[in-house]
């Protein structure tokens, strides 16, 4: 009995250090966090199932997702963006099928470090003003706070969650995001910008809201390049993790299995309302720190987040959050996706003297980051999807001989 509550802690332990980063996706993209938490919860089981509960890693919410999301609901709506999520989870099942046939080689000569790398950096950067604007205040072009109370939260959120991630303990910068919030929340409530209001009024209980996805193609096809992204960084999430445990999981269960797993949290969680779910480092980064790398612990995580999605107060709270307070954390976040996409190119020592890495990395940022559409008919491609398709057409076109 002891046994099991001590696992059930070190579950509520991993899903408070997944947890920041989970409702922040939805509450930067006006999702419904009560539903990226059941996605997550019922991601994590699936992928469980599949992989027979062998690896020990937890599905939150994809960032890779944000920029995406807002641009798809803009253009198409919510019913038609969570159809585009729900497709781009096949992604997974294709790269699950690419690895499953040729092994992980082909997926590197498809996609190598050239490839992704810019195409990481659109997903960080495309989302750049977004940021900005919050940070000062606006939603839209709406002034929703003050401009002058709005850049003393979110400087101060941007710098608490900065000192944090350079200076916090071990544990600490597993969850800078949870405590730069928790901190730029309490000196907006301080300042008078809460409103409490509707955290009273909330129920405890309450079934979340589900979001009814419609059928749109030019939606998927938007997203279904999107989940390029995420799907590498699987790979080596689930190499990272191995690493910790000494144990090799792409061979025992394999990543043909943990890819499926992956990518039917992603279709579940898009049918659900709630954004795509990917591996998370934190977690494995709490693993490390722990030393307790028992599955049953993610299965804990997974079970206390879907309880908390029907906690109808707590998700009300979460709406309460004012919106420089996120700007302040975005301010961060985003670059540092960008900056991974940087990461991306220089251990790969990616040579730009070389022409045709050149045109591949300046065509992708360009492309992606100019708002470019490519229309045919009702269907059309643009952002991280246009640009990765031009990128790997580019990659699979071009010589590779250095030309002098």
């Amino acid at each position: 009995m002891l046994h099991h509550a001590k696992t059930a802690i070190a579950g509520a332990q991993i899903l408070f250090v997944a947890f920041g980063a989970t409702v922040l996706v939805p509450l930067l993209t006006g999702l419904n966090p009560a539903l990226a938490l059941l996605g997550a919860g019922l991601g994590t089981l699936l992928f469980q199932l599949i992989t027979k509960r062998k690896v020990p890693i937890f599905l939150g919410s994809s960032f890779a997702f944000i920029a995406p999301i807002i641009a798809a609901k803009q253009q198409w709506g919510v019913g038609a963006t969570m159809f585009g999520l729900f497709a781009a989870g096949f992604m997974y099942f294709v790269f699950a099928a690419l690895v499953r046939w040729r092994g992980l080689e082909a997926v590197h000569k498809l996609l190598p470090p050239v490839v992704i790398g810019p195409v990481i950096m659109v997903i960080g950067l495309s989302v750049a003003a977004a940021a900005s604007s919050m940070a000062v205040g606006k939603g839209g072009d709406t002034q929703v706070v003050a401009y002058g109370t709005a850049i003393i939260l979110s400087a101060f959120t941007f710098g608490v969650t900065v000192v944090v991630t350079v200076f916090g303990s071990k544990m600490m910068k597993l969850i800078p995001i949870l405590i730069g919030v928790s901190a730029g929340y309490i000196l907006a409530a301080i300042m008078g910008e809460v409103n409490f209001q509707a955290v009273m009024d909330a129920p405890w209980f309450a079934v979340p809201e589900f979001t009814k996805p419609e059928v749109n193609w030019s939606a998927a096809l938007f997203m279904l390049p999107v989940a390029i992204a995420p799907a590498i960084e699987h790979i080596g999430g689930i190499m990272a993790i191995g690493a910790v445990t000494g144990k090799d999981y792409t061979k025992d269960p394999g990543l043909d299995k943990t890819l499926a797993g992956d990518g039917l949290g992603v279709c579940v969680a898009g049918l659900l309302g709630g954004p795509p779910v990917t591996t998370y480092g934190e977690v494995t980064g709490a693993v490390m720190i722990t030393k307790n790398s028992n599955p049953v612990i993610m299965t804990w995580a997974a079970i206390f987040a879907i309880g908390m999605a029907f906690l109808g107060k707590f998700n009300a709270f979460l709406a309460s959050i004012p919106l420089p307070v996120m700007g302040g954390v975005m301010l961060l976040l985003f670059g540092t996706i960008a900056s991974l996409g940087l990461k991306t190119l220089v251990d790969a020592q990616v040579d730009l003297m070389k022409p045709k890495n050149l045109v591949i990395v300046s065509s992708t940022l360009t492309i992606g980051l100019g708002g470019m559409v490519v229309q045919a008919g009702d269907i059309a491609l643009a952002g991280v999807g246009l640009c990765a398709l031009v990128a790997m057409l580019l990659n699979a076109v071009l010589p590779d001989k250095t030309e002098h």
